[in-house]
Parts: C-alpha cells; sequence; structure tokens
C-alpha cells in the first residue's frame, strides 16, 4: 500500500551558498509534525511529479519543523535543480512520514561521524540527539570548500553542550587538509560505533577501514545508488498472498511488472536507496542490488528492494 501523504508549507528558504538551500517545513496549520528520530529521511514530493528523499538536518526533539539542507547537484536528474529554481517561501508540498534506515545505536559508547559535503544532515541531527542525551561523540566533517559547510554552526552549538562533544573539520580550500579515515578508525575506542555519509569515495574508504570490525559497530548511508537496476528478466515472481504468478521479462525491474499488474507496491526512489519497497522473499534467492542492506543481509536473500533487484533462481516467491 502507498504510504499517506502529509501536506507541509515552506516556511523559510535559506541560500546558505550558491548551491546550497536549506528548507525549512512547518505544519499547514502550525502544528506538531510527525516525530522522527536521528538519521531519518522524508520523501518530498515535488509538484513537477518527482519523489526525492532528503536527510533531516534538525534535532529530533523539534517537533515544530523539518530542516532540508539540498545542493544544486551538477547532474541533477530535476529534482535538487527544480528545488533550487522554483520552490519559494510559502509554497505547499507533499511529503511522505519520516523513515529511518540509518539510525544511532543504542548505548552509552562513543560515536565517531564522518561527513562529506552534503553528507552531514543526518550526521547533525544525530550530534544534537546525542548532546541532549550526554552521550560521547566526535565529528569529522571534510569539505571542499568553506562555503559547503552547511549545518556546522548546528554542530558546534553540540559540541558546546556536550562534555564530550567535538567538531573536527578538514577543508581543501582553507588548509589543503584531508581526511584520514583509517587513522581515525584506528584510534577510536575498540567498543565505538562508527557512521559515515558522503560522496561514494568516501564511503567505499569508510568501509575499508572498517572491514576488520563487527557489522554491528559500523553504520553509512547512500545519497547515489552503488549499482544500477537489474533488468536482465527470465524469471518468474510468486505473490504467495495473492496467488499469482508474474513473469519478468527483460528490459523491466519487478516493480515494473508489479505495477503494471496492479499489484500496491509503495515505492520512491527507484534506485534502491529509499527503503521503501523493501519486500519479504519466502523462496528463491534476490539478486540484491540496493544500497541499504548489509553484504550479510543480501548473502541470506531474506528480503529485497524490488524496484532494483533481480533474482538468482529460476523463480523467486514473495509475501504479496
Amino acid at each position: 500500500m502507498e504510504e499517506p501523504l502529509h501536506a507541509v508549507r515552506i516556511h523559510q528558504i535559506h541560500a546558505f551558498s550558491p548551491d546550497i538551500r536549506v528548507l525549512d517545513l512547518r505544519a499547514r496549520h502550525d502544528g506538531c509534525l510527525p516525530s522522527f528520530s536521528a538519521g531519518a529521511h522524508i520523501d518530498l514530493h515535488l509538484p513537477n511529479g518527482l519523489v526525492r528523499q532528503y536527510s533531516l538536518a534538525n534535532d529530533p526533539q523539534e517537533t515544530h519543523r523539518y530542516l532540508l539542507a539540498v545542493a544544486r547537484e551538477k547532474n541533477s536528474r530535476g529534482g535538487s535543480a527544480f528545488i533550487h529554481a522554483s520552490m519559494r517561501e510559502g509554497d505547499v508540498v507533499q511529503i511522505g512520514a519520516p523513515r529511518n534506515l540509518f539510525p544511532l545505536a543504542v548505548g552509552t559508547g562513543q560515536s565517531v561521524l564522518i561527513a562529506g559535503g552534503i553528507g552531514i544532515t543526518p550526521l547533525c541531527s544525530m550530534v544534537q540527539h546525542l548532546a541532549a542525551q550526554g552521550r560521547p561523540w566526535t565529528l569529522h566533517y571534510a569539505m571542499r570548500h568553506r562555503a559547503q559547510a552547511v549545518c556546522l554552526d548546528m554542530a558546534h552549538a553540540a559540541a558546546a553542550r556536550t562534555a564530550g562533544g567535538m567538531v573536527q573539520t578538514y577543508c581543501r580550500e582553507v588548509d589543503g587538509a584531508r581526511m584520514d579515515i583509517a587513522g581515525i578508525i584506528h584510534a577510536a575506542p575498540s567498543d565505538a560505533h562508527f557512521y559515515c555519509c558522503g560522496p561514494a569515495s568516501m564511503i567505499a574508504a569508510f568501509e575499508t577501514a572498517c572491514a576488520t570490525l563487527p557489522r554491528t559497530q559500523v553504520h553509512s548511508e547512500h545519497f547515489a545508488p552503488v549499482a544500477a537496476p537489474d533488468v536482465t528478466g527470465g524469471f518468474t515472481v510468486v505473490l504467495a498472498r495473492s496467488r499469482r504468478t508474474l513473469a519478468i521479462p527483460a528490459g523491466k525491474t519487478i516493480l515494473d511488472v508489479l505495477k503494471a499488474a496492479g499489484v500496491a507496491v509503495a515505492s520512491s526512489c527507484h534506485e534502491g536507496v529509499c527503503g521503501m519497497c523493501e519486500t519479504t522473499v519466502l523462496e528463491g534467492m534476490p539478486d540484491a542490488r540496493d544500497s541499504i542492506l548489509t553484504d550479510a543481509e543480501k548473502a541470506e536473500g531474506r528480503t529485497i528492494m524490488v524496484c532494483c533487484s533481480g533474482s538468482r533462481t529460476a523463480r523467486l516467491v514473495l509475501d504479496l
């Protein structure tokens, strides 16, 4: 089933830099918005028909607003370019309820957060939550230019009110400093939890540096897909609950076929980054192409993002 949408108005748009806009979204009648947890994101339904996912940057204790930081991408597919060019204060837009695929771990140990560019947004929400709980944390924030340092003031404010909070920045424009991700991981306490959000190259370096750590201590979030959707086809999907069998032809994703057959499946990004279309697998082995499941979860094959993943077996039975 498609999830219900919420109408919000753009209370303020702050032009943080020529390429970054910070959107302050409020309830239409100044009421409370659905609660969220640190690391959560929302689906923003744009007037041009596109749906894009943006992390919430503000303190989860705030119930009156959502803060989004939107960078204008050089190769925008119409989302960030539209927001920068066409959206205005006072506009009413539709959003989905907050969802969290990048949550903070429960506990009292050290949190080490690594951000690159606009990847600071979910981590900014995290440090505010950690500050409120009095939990120790360190934020390492890399940027090409000082003008990209969105949310930095909020992070410094969180550090100022946390005895164990610290912000370390790396700016090529100012001092040419580069982040030593492996060194940061090595120097942290053995029970620390590590979080990373940023460009693909940063996340790849982070995953390499954390390769020997327990996977329960390593957390990352991708803004872009890690693989192209599987459209090779040549297998069948059995819908266990509705007792239907559908052939998946070449050139189509499972989601394409499900939608064409009138099967109600919640979906948004169509790239395996938002998690909305996650579906339980009852039989068969998926060919996972998403950016959400861990390697262990992909190997187990118990769940699938039908928007982008295929099948390694001739028959895939889904809980639909």
